[in-house]
Formats: structure tokens, C-alpha cells, sequence
């Protein structure tokens, strides 16, 4: 059982013990302060307080959660998208360059890594084919125009899988149909050769 389910079934014992409590006390107060002129509405009115100030306790418990919930995707979200951009920009320069030298061939390792950190399993996958094509077109050291086409294609298909992983629960929010979106990021890299 998580800390927050504990902390929920404490806040649902602790109302209830409240409520109960409360009731009990509020006959037996009522009752013994039926002589006394206005002491039953003060009654009424520390036990309302006494609601209002542990019901707003247990909903700003609740918000702090829920915004730190939030803050801790966002970083995360940045992380994700900070490691995809470093991959596709060192991908970049290696394609402009058209040679990998050993400097190369250690930083997408490296970046293989971070990837191994953030990526969802089907980026891994992904990233997987896309090493297995890298690897026999870069083993001459040397990147030509045919196999820049290779690795633009592979490259697209790996940044359909990173769009997905990114931004995937919006598109299907939206009902973006994912097929679709595919072949237009394919079709997109395939059009400038």
C-alpha cells in the first residue's frame, strides 16, 4: 500500500472518528446547554468551525498532492524531451558531416544510455532498429546519399515513436488517428530527399 493511500484511509478514519465524535458531543452539549441562554448556538458554532477547519486541512493536503504530482511529470516530461532533442541534433550532425569518427559512434552510446533512463519501450525498440541500420551504414566510417535516405527514414519512424511517448495522451484525447500521423511524419521526411 502506497504513503498516499495510507494518508487517505488516515483522513477518511480521522472523519469519521470527527463526524462521530461530533455528533456525540453536539447531543450532549445541546442538551446540557438547553439552560443556558445562547450556549447551544455556541455550540453549533465551535463545532461548525471545527468542520470547516478539517475539511479545508484535508483539501489543501489534497491540492498540495495533486501540484506536486504535476511539477514532478512536467520536469520529467522536460527531462524525456531534453535527452530526444540531444539524440536527434547529434544525429543531425553526423548526417551533415557524413563521417563517424569514434567521438561519434561514444556519444550515441552515451545518449543510448540516457534514452535507457527516460524513453518509453517502444522508443527503445525503435531506437533499437534504428542502431541495427546506423551500425551497418556507419561501418565504413563513412555516411553516403543513399544511406543518408536510409537514416532519414528510420529516423522518422523513431521520431513517430518519440512524438508517441511524448504527446501521445493528447493526440488520442483529440482523436488524432495515429496511422494517419505516421505515414504525414513519413511522408514528410520523404518528400525533401
Amino acid at each position: 500500500m502506497s504513503k498516499i493511500q495510507r494518508e487517505n484511509i488516515l483522513y477518511m478514519l480521522l472523519s469519521i472518528i470527527l463526524v462521530l465524535g461530533g455528533y456525540v458531543f453536539l447531543r450532549y452539549a445541546y442538551h446540557v446547554a438547553e439552560t443556558v441562554p445562547f450556549s447551544q448556538e455556541i455550540v453549533l458554532i465551535v463545532l461548525g468551525t471545527i468542520v470547516t477547519v478539517f475539511i479545508t486541512a484535508m483539501l489543501l493536503n489534497k491540492q498540495t498532492e495533486v501540484e506536486l504530482k504535476k511539477e514532478e511529470n512536467i520536469k520529467f516530461i522536460d527531462l524525456k524531451t531534453g535527452i530526444y532533442i540531444q539524440l536527434i541534433e547529434h544525429l543531425e550532425d553526423i548526417i551533415l558531416d557524413g563521417n563517424v569518427d569514434q567521438k561519434d559512434r561514444i556519444k550515441l552510446r552515451i545518449l543510448a544510455h540516457k534514452l535507457a533512463i527516460v524513453a518509453s519501450h517502444e522508443v527503445l525498440e525503435q531506437f533499437e532498429r534504428f542502431i541495427e541500420k546506423f551500425t551497418k551504414i556507419a561501418s565504413d566510417s563513412i555516411v553516403k546519399k543513399a544511406e543518408i535516405d536510409v537514416l532519414m527514414g528510420e529516423l522518422a519512424k523513431l521520431s513517430i515513436f518519440i512524438r508517441q511517448d511524448l504527446i501521445g495522451d493528447l493526440d488520442s484525447r483529440r482523436n488524432i488517428d495515429q496511422q494517419k500521423l505516421a505515414k504525414q511524419i513519413i511522408d514528410n521526411s520523404d518528400a525533401l530527399q
